[in-house]
This record gives structure tokens, C-alpha cells and sequence, in this order.
């Protein structure tokens, strides 16, 4: 039996069980909201072609809107000025987009503080505690800001001082992009980077080193509590839009 063969007999049997990472995309789904003068995506929308009806008699189709980075997606490098030069979504090798996950539990952290950064000394710590990050990786950092996705105040978390959401400080940001031979992180939030991320240095220090390091990003993940920190694998699967800067993701684990 060939080692695929064996993957999908204990997909049958139940040994190996699918977990879907993936947020619902619908018109409810909380997205980025970027301060003016800047300019923001639309939110996810269908709009009814036909629906067994004299358009279409015997089926139903819908045009879609949305924005490219909008609900559970993903980064590519082309999205960030450091990543100008780098690869659109539709480019990326998919070898780098199947991989070993490893989830890291902030869940604490984040609910004593929601602008909590993560900082390398977490990240050393949690490794020396669990082990290396293996090779080809993609590291995910669970906070518990899934458990706010229907409920988009609390999602963005936005006063008059920014949106509170955790993220990583800068040079954690480097430190996974320029040390770390992984494929890329994915997180809880609305976004890569913490929700303050502009007062960072570099600003949004996770887009500025990830994306120019081509290394990817994949946001609003679920139910990474039901994910051991070893031992599963993810599926990470876009539309390969050309020329596209991102896109809606369907994100699977293997455990």
C-alpha cells in the first residue's frame, strides 16, 4: 500500500478525521475596517442570477462580490509594498500550502489583554516547552477571537483608539520571516498583524516581513482549539486568482 493509499484508508476508517478551520462566508462576515483617508474592500455579497425560474429554469446561480481579502483568507506576497516583486496568489507553490500545522495557544494572553503582541521569547519559549517548529510549517496561533466571528463589534474590537485585536510585535514579525523555515501563520483575527499594528515600526510588521520573505498568511481561522500543538496537517486552499493580491481560502486539517 502506497503511503497516499494509506492516508485515504484511515481517511475511510476514521483513523485520520478532517477538521474544517474555515469562518462561513456570508454578508454578516466581519471585516477590515481601515481608517480614512484609506479606502476599504466590500464585503462579501450573492447577487441572484436565476433560481428555477424563467432566467434559469432548471437551476440556481449567483454572481458573487466581495473583496479579495475578506473572511478566512489569504495573504500573498504581492498584497504588501516589501512583497511588490514576489508571487500573486495564483503563483504560489502548492507544496508550500500542504504542510505540518502546529498550534500555539495565546488564548490566556489575549483574554487578559486583547492587545496583546507576542513577542520571540514566547515563541522560543513555547519550542524549548513543545519542541521545534518542523520544516515547511505553518504555525497558528490560536487566541480565542474565533469565539467573537458572529459578532462584529466584538470581532474588531474598534474605540476611538483603534481596533484592539492581538497580533506580534516586530521583531517577532522578523524573527518568523527572516529565521524560521516555515510556509507561513495563520491566525484568529481579522487580520495577520494586531489591530494597532500602525503604531508598530515598521507598521504592520507582520505584513511588511512575512509577505516580503515569501512567506503567507491566512486570518480568521476556527476551531483551532480542536487541533492538537503537533501532529496535524493543514490544507490550505485559495482561488488562484491571477494577479490577485489574495483570496477567499478553505482552510482543512488532517488529524
Amino acid at each position: 500500500m502506497t503511503q497516499v493509499n494509506q492516508v485515504l484508508a484511515s481517511l475511510t476508517s476514521g483513523t485520520v478525521t478532517v477538521q474544517d478551520l474555515t469562518a462561513p462566508l456570508s454578508k454578516d462576515t466581519p471585516t477590515l475596517v481601515l481608517p480614512d483617508p484609506y479606502s476599504n474592500l466590500i464585503d462579501f455579497s450573492l447577487e441572484e442570477v436565476s433560481a428555477y425560474n424563467e432566467p434559469g429554469p432548471f437551476w440556481k446561480h449567483h454572481n458573487i462580490h466581495t473583496g479579495e481579502h475578506i473572511g478566512t483568507h489569504i495573504d500573498a506576497p504581492v498584497h504588501w509594498i516589501s512583497g511588490r516583486e514576489g508571487k500573486d496568489v495564483s503563483q504560489i507553490d502548492p507544496q508550500r500550502l500542504v504542510g505540518p500545522a502546529v498550534v500555539l495557544d495565546f488564548s490566556a494572553e489575549a483574554a487578559a489583554d486583547s492587545d496583546y503582541l507576542i513577542s520571540v521569547d514566547d515563541l522560543k519559549s513555547w519550542q524549548q516547552t513543545h519542541g521545534e517548529f518542523p520544516a515547511n510549517a505553518w504555525l497558528l496561533f490560536r487566541t480565542g477571537w474565533d469565539q467573537c466571528g458572529e459578532d462584529r463589534a466584538a470581532f474588531l474590537n474598534l474605540d476611538e483608539n483603534g481596533s484592539h485585536t492581538p497580533g506580534f510585535t516586530a521583531e517577532c514579525a522578523k524573527y518568523i520571516a527572516e529565521e524560521l523555515e516555515i510556509s507561513g501563520v495563520g491566525v484568529e483575527t481579522v487580520g495577520i498583524d494586531a489591530g494597532n499594528a500602525a503604531l508598530l515600526d515598521p507598521p504592520f510588521p507582520m505584513h511588511n516581513f512575512l509577505l516580503g520573505n515569501d512567506k503567507y498568511g491566512i486570518t480568521s481561522l476556527k476551531n483551532l482549539d480542536k487541533l492538537p500543538a503537533f501532529g496535524s496537517m493543514i490544507v490550505v486552499a485559495p482561488l488562484p486568482i491571477v494577479g490577485g493580491t489574495g483570496a477567499p481560502t478553505r482552510v482543512l486539517a488532517l488529524m
